[in-house]
C-alpha cells in the first residue's frame, strides 16, 4: 500500500524515508533486532469503550503493513462513550463514563513509547463528547454531564497545559459527530436528549464564533466522522435504529451527497482514513457488539470486509497517528 496525504493524495515514500548511522561493531543490539530503516506510516488506534459487564480501558492498534490488530498498553481509568484524539504526537483520552459517573479526567498516550499519563482534567465532566483538534490545540464540544446535554465548547492548550473556555454551540448536543476542515470545526448531528438531530454548525477558531451549515437529509446520533478526499463523511449512528447509510458534505458546493451504505448497521463506529483507504471500525448492530472492519473504495463506491479487530470497543474511540515504524517492529 502507499502512503497519502488527509487528501488521498500520494506522498512519495522515498521522502519519509530516513537512513539510520551504520551499526556500530561494538553496538548492544543484535542484528535481528536492530532497525536498518526507519518509515512513517499511519497507524489506527482503537481505545476504550463500554459492553455489558465488560468496561474497557484497553487500546489496540492496526498497522496496515502487516494487516493485523495488536493489543497495545491500556489506560488506567475505564471509560465508555470516551472522546478521542491526536494532538501533535500524542493520543488525548478526554472525559467519558468511568461505571460510576461521567468524568472530567483526561489521559495522553505516547504511542512510541506505549505508555498512559495523566493529564490535566477538562472543566466539565461529560460523555459522548466530539473533540477535533486545529493548529495547536484540542477541542471539546458538547457531551452529556449526566443531567443534561450541553453546548459548552472547551479548548486545550498543551504548551500551557490549560483549558479554556470558547464560544459555545447554539444548540446542546451529544453524540455529535465533529470534522475539521478548512479551518473549521463541524458538529454534526447527535441529540437534544428530546431527539436526534440533523443540524449542522461550524465553528471558525480564528473568530471564536459559530455559524450554521446545510443539514444532513437524516437524524444521526452518535455517527462516525472523518475528513476523505476533502469531503466530510458521516456513517451509522442511531436513527429510530443503528443505521448503515452514509451521507457526505462536500465544503465547496455547500452540499450533502450520498454514499453507499455499509455492510453492517453500526452505530457508534469509528471512521479513520488510513493510507488512503476508508475504514469503518467496530460499532454495534443494534443486537451485537461488533469487531469487524469494513473498507470503502470510492472508485467503485462499494464496502468491503476488512478483518476484525481483537476486541470489542462499543462506546470508545478511534484515531489515525503517523509515526516511526522499523523493519524489526513490522515484521
Amino acid at each position: 500500500m502507499g502512503v497519502y496525504n488527509e487528501k488521498g493524495e500520494a506522498i512519495d515514500e522515498s521522502k519519509n524515508c530516513v537512513m539510520l548511522p551504520p551499526e556500530k561493531p561494538d553496538t548492544p543490539l543484535t542484528r535481528s533486532r536492530a532497525c536498518k530503516t526507519v518509515r512513517y506510516g499511519e497507524v489506527v488506534f482503537a481505545v476504550g469503550g463500554w459492553s455489558i459487564n465488560d468496561p474497557a480501558s484497553r487500546m489496540e492498534c492496526y498497522n496496515p503493513q502487516v494487516h493485523e490488530w495488536r493489543v497495545r498498553a491500556p489506560m488506567a481509568k475505564h471509560r465508555s462513550d470516551v472522546a478521542v484524539a491526536v494532538l501533535g504526537d500524542m493520543i488525548y483520552a478526554v472525559g467519558g463514563h468511568d461505571e460510576i459517573s461521567c468524568t472530567s479526567s483526561v489521559e495522553r498516550c505516547d504511542p512510541k513509547s506505549n505508555t498512559w499519563s495523566n493529564n490535566v482534567a477538562s472543566l466539565s465532566s461529560g460523555q459522548w463528547r466530539g473533540v477535533g483538534c486545529y493548529g495547536r490545540y484540542l477541542y471539546s464540544i458538547g457531551g452529556y454531564d449526566g443531567i443534561t446535554c450541553m453546548n459548552m465548547v472547551e479548548r486545550y492548550d498543551p504548551q500551557v497545559n490549560m483549558w479554556f473556555k470558547v464560544a459555545p454551540m447554539s444548540s446542546r448536543r451529544k453524540g455529535a459527530a465533529v470534522a475539521v476542515l478548512d479551518g473549521y470545526l463541524y458538529a454534526i448531528g447527535g441529540s437534544d436528549e428530546d431527539s436526534a438531530l440533523n443540524t449542522v454548525e461550524r465553528y471558525n477558531p480564528a473568530e471564536d464564533c459559530w455559524s450554521h451549515s446545510p443539514c444532513m437529509g437524516s437524524w444521526r446520533e452518535n455517527p462516525g466522522c472523518c475528513v476523505f478526499q476533502g469531503m466530510i463523511y458521516i456513517a451509522g449512528g442511531v436513527m429510530k435504529c443503528s443505521s448503515s447509510a452514509l451521507p457526505a458534505l462536500d465544503p465547496q458546493n455547500n452540499s450533502w451527497s450520498p454514499v453507499r451504505p455499509m455492510r453492517c448497521k453500526r452505530n457508534q463506529v469509528g471512521l479513520a482514513v488510513v493510507d488512503g483507504i476508508l475504514l469503518a471500525v467496530g460499532g454495534f448492530d443494534g443486537t451485537t457488539y461488533l469487531k469487524s472492519v469494513e473498507a470503502y473504495s470510492l472508485d467503485t463506491n462499494t464496502w468491503r470486509h476488512y478483518g476484525s479487530m481483537k476486541c470489542k470497543h462499543p462506546g470508545g474511540g478511534v484515531c489515525v497517528v503517523k509515526m516511526e515504524q522499523c523493519d524489526s517492529l513490522i515484521s
